[in-house]
């Protein structure tokens, strides 16, 4: 990994989980999956995250579809990125099929793995940090704290402990919705004797703006650790992108200073309250990546809100929560800009 990548990822990145464009009858629509790596790259974010949970883990199904959706991706950042530009490939399975997609980020040049670990609850703790360890070989790893509802586990406490002193471990995705478990992810990564080369990043929808304002601290050997969270691996980033790059690094610049001001806890509500109606928390996240397709479908970014299973709908009532958030939040989406991006993209 190129110095100045490694420099940001620790400094902290804004890096939206990038979604998955289809045409009606479910095949890859390769042209808007093109245009929305350009929008992302357009819209300032640091980098991008492929073939993650709002990238559909169905396209880990299929190894071609997969590779694809990779290829598509890298080839849009090569042509408009800049060299900075962080590229961060998700992988899942087991041992060997995360292997040979580890393989396959590697070949198109993306920097990191975000490793997933869903779909792998019959593997113990033991036998995820050894297929970590493995994985790490052929790329650097991300951990990725990833919610029950849409997959994840449970961990405890002594797996983060372990997973701390991988070697090539750069970041961890901490997304379980749930201040307890973050917490404990911190508390190990403090812990750990590789603190200083581990970035904490927020996979916390529910609570983006108060994350990016929070620091750890831990007592460890009768010295004090304080450890921030940098930046951000979201899906809800993957909409309303530009305005949420601008507020990104306002609060980047209000942290630096120490300084957080009330209106922040406001802003914080209102991001979360949107993310209710994106991600469907009131249906337990069943139409999460139907809701950030939706979202991309009225703004002209995809054709339909479609997705790979069947089960990956609107929920009842969710297209009337997000008409909701919209009229009740219009300083948060970003439609004048997306418009204009559309038109000149056409150009």
């Amino acid at each position: 990994m190129q110095t100045s990548v490694a420099t940001k990822i620790q400094d902290g990145a804004f890096i939206p989980a990038h979604p998955l464009a289809l045409t009606k009858d479910k095949k890859i629509d390769e042209y808007a999956q093109r245009r929305l790596t350009r929008y992302y790259i357009k819209a300032g974010v640091g980098g991008i995250a492929v073939g993650v949970h709002t990238t559909q883990f169905e396209i880990h199904d299929d190894l071609t579809l997969y590779q694809r959706v990779l290829t598509l991706a890298a080839e849009e950042m090569n042509q408009h990125a800049p060299d900075d530009f962080i590229r961060i490939a998700g992988v899942s399975g087991e041992l060997q099929a995360a292997l040979q997609e580890a393989e396959i980020a590697k070949s198109l040049g993306y920097h990191a793995i975000l490793l997933s670990n869903n779909g792998l609850h019959h593997v113990s703790e033991e036998g995820l940090l050894t297929r970590a360890e493995e994985v790490a070989q052929v790329l650097p790893i991300i951990g990725f704290y990833l919610q029950p509802a849409v997959g994840g586990r449970i961990f405890s406490y002594a797996y983060w402990q372990k997973f701390a002193e991988i070697d090539r471990m750069i970041a961890i995705k901490m997304a379980p919705f749930d201040r307890y478990l973050t917490i404990e992810v911190a508390r190990a990564v403090l812990h750990s004797s590789r603190r200083e080369q581990i970035a904490l990043y927020t996979g916390n929808d529910d609570n983006i703006v108060n994350d990016l304002f929070t620091t750890f601290t831990e007592e460890v050997d009768g010295v004090l650790q304080s450890k921030r969270i940098v930046g951000g691996l979201l899906g809800h980033w993957s909409v309303w992108t530009h305005t949420a790059v601008a507020l990104f690094e306002q609060i980047k610049a209000a942290r630096n200073l120490e300084q957080m001001d009330i209106k922040w806890h406001t802003i914080a509500q209102q991001v979360t309250d949107s993310n209710a109606a994106f991600f469907d928390s009131r249906h337990q996240f069943k139409g999460s990546i139907a809701g950030i397709n939706e979202v991309l479908r009225r703004q002209g970014l995809l054709q339909g809100n479609w997705c790979l299973s069947e089960k990956e709908v609107l929920s009842v009532g969710q297209a009337e929560e997000i008409d909701r958030v919209y009229r009740l939040y219009p300083q948060l989406h970003d439609d004048a800009f997306v418009e204009q991006f559309l038109q000149q993209d056409n150009e």
